[in-house]
């Protein structure tokens, strides 16, 4: 059961870090293996000089959209508060945005995807 002041949050990358949870939200996040189906993992580069102190690489991964079944990401499926999903918003970097998306569970979660470069 879902409660009102909660959120999901799929992460395949540094948010499953308990240290970058820790800087972030002052806690250790509860979650649970889950990944999402239909999307690769591509690398980008990430510019953004504060995000890369903060994270210890400019190479970070990113979902890539495929819609072919046979393309997973694992992640892990976090659970935390509205105000920490807005911390969440500032400690990712400004390419990337913020998504809901449906986990191989069922789960309706927001993840963080960078924007496309044309």
């Amino acid at each position: 059961m879902r409660h009102q002041n909660e959120e999901r949050l799929f992460s395949y990358g540094t948010l499953q870090s308990e240290a970058v949870q820790m800087e972030t939200f002052g806690r250790t996040l509860s979650g649970r293996a889950d990944a999402l189906v239909g999307y690769r993992v591509v690398t980008v580069r990430i510019e953004d000089e504060e995000f890369v102190a903060k994270s210890g690489t400019a190479d970070h991964r990113n979902l890539q959209v495929t819609g072919n079944d046979a393309d997973l990401v694992e992640g892990t499926m976090l659970t935390l508060t509205v105000d920490e999903l807005h911390q969440a918003d500032a400690y990712e970097p400004q390419a990337y945005q913020r998504v809901n998306v449906q986990l191989r569970s069922g789960t309706s979660a927001w993840v963080y995807i960078a924007n496309q470069q044309t």
